[in-house]
């Protein structure tokens, strides 16, 4: 089964703005589809490509970029032949797939680029961390694009349907209910993509087959997968990071969800597990979110990175995660989700999904929190804030019978003069109650 992914469109643009004056890395976590996508482009949109895997590259490729570059003509030569591929100047494209594995490859692009015969695409995950960028020279001709899992759009694509999507889009942009029959389908699909998550082979064998239980043997596996790679990669970080991933369930069920490492270990201090939250960011495995302290003084240049919030980058995984050391038929969450039951400890599904679609549409994350029990005004949490015509828009996400939103009125009056309009993402359709826009939850994608 094909999947139809959005990033495409992003590297069809890339191949036609660059016109081979540089090359472009995409980013994403393990199993996001990345190999896919290339290699499928490379199919689609030239005459001929090579895609080299350096995660299983053989003895002779390795040395071919070790030994062979000062002379690009017999390189190239050369790995045409080993590939068996003929490469066309300017109609060819060369695929360096998993580049983390061998970044001397990585740092050939500058010259490979001014050499102008053909295009290059990377793909990588822990692309960032500091033993996968030592020693190299960063190339300046390489452009950056990250990739996430499948946003709910491309969910629906998956599952056959084109037309509700932008149907979403005009209601959101005209502020349109869209009727009690339509809003309780599209919730129901929501719940489904919840469930399954946007990790392509989950997605897929979703679409196949119908059924959750399938597709978590899916998700088990590429959690499996992560673990493996903390193995295999952190470097002597391994126990805490693992205390760190393992833990996020848990915190996202509390109230406030800001992580608290005394619940690892009484003793355990910020400075301890800073590089754990790391290496799980730059993994692309989660979504840290930051408490902005001062949003009048603009979100990033405020953020206090030792209090944060720590989302899975995919919410079909947590879904899986919460329940990974019992089976299937214990995981209570599938049932919550899909008959919309869900207590207030598992609304941390809601607030994932919402973390991952914000990120999905570039939004970097950030929160706002401030205990001050002696001035009440004071006392507040909202649980995202993002900007959008350089004005800070404030949300909440909410279950659909919520009482009150008295941290949001307090935050929209102390910041009155530097925030955008604020929303309130819940379970139900379009309204304006109480003066403030309320969105259904998967009306984030338009955001």
């Amino acid at each position: 089964m094909q999947l139809k992914r959005k990033i495409y469109d992003r590297l069809l643009n890339w191949k036609k703005t660059s016109a081979g004056d540089s090359a472009l890395l995409i980013e994403g976590a393990r199993r996001v589809g990345k190999s896919y996508v290339v290699e499928e482009f490379g199919k689609n949109e030239y005459d001929s490509y090579i895609l080299i895997d350096f995660g299983i590259a053989p003895k002779d490729i390795l040395e071919l970029f070790e030994n062979e570059t000062s002379n690009l003509d017999l390189f190239f030569a050369k790995l045409s032949a080993f590939y068996g591929t003929t490469l066309h100047q300017r109609k060819s494209l060369i695929i360096f797939d998993e580049v983390q594995q061998y970044p001397k490859a990585r740092q050939l692009i500058k010259y490979l680029v001014a050499d102008g015969r053909y295009d290059y695409l990377e793909t990588g995950s822990l692309i960032r961390l500091k033993k996968n960028v030592k020693d190299i020279i960063i190339p300046s001709e390489e452009e950056h694009l990250e990739m996430f899992p499948l946003d709910f759009e491309e969910f629906l694509w998956a599952i056959g349907d084109e037309e509700t999507a932008p149907l979403i889009r005009r209601c959101f942009s005209t502020r349109t209910p869209l009727g009690q029959l339509l809003h309780r389908k599209i919730m129901n699909d929501f719940r489904q993509y919840l469930l399954v998550g946007g990790m392509p082979q989950a997605v897929v064998k979703y679409a196949e087959t119908k059924e959750f239980e399938a597709v978590d043997v899916v998700k088990r596996r590429i959690l499996t997968l992560y673990r493996d790679d903390v193995s295999k990669f952190a470097s002597g970080n391994e126990d805490k990071i693992f205390a760190v991933f393992d833990g996020i369930p848990a915190q996202l069920t509390r109230k406030e969800k800001k992580y608290r490492l005394s619940t690892i270990r009484k003793s355990a201090r910020t400075r301890n597990y800073e590089d754990s939250f790391n290496w799980l960011g730059e993994a692309m495995v989660v979504n840290n979110c930051y408490n902005a302290t001062d949003p009048n003084a603009g979100l990033a240049l405020s953020a206090d990175f030792s209090t944060r919030k720590c989302y899975m980058g995919d919410t079909g995984l947590l879904v899986t995660q919460s329940f990974m050391d019992r089976p299937f038929a214990e995981n209570e969450l599938y049932k919550a989700i899909l008959f919309d039951r869900l207590s207030i400890n598992q609304g941390m599904i809601m607030e994932n999904i919402v973390a991952q679609m914000l990120r999905c549409n570039g939004h970097k994350l950030y929160f706002y929190s401030r205990s001050d029990s002696a001035h009440r005004e004071n006392h507040m949490e909202i649980d995202f804030l993002i900007t959008m015509k350089k004005k800070v828009v404030p949300l909440e996400v909410k279950s659909g019978a919520y009482r009150s939103h008295a941290s949001l009125d307090k935050f929209c009056k102390k910041f009155s003069s530097q925030i955008g309009e604020p929303y309130i993402l819940y379970t139900k359709d379009v309204q304006i109650r109480d003066g403030i826009l309320h969105l259904p939850v998967y009306m984030a994608m338009c955001l």
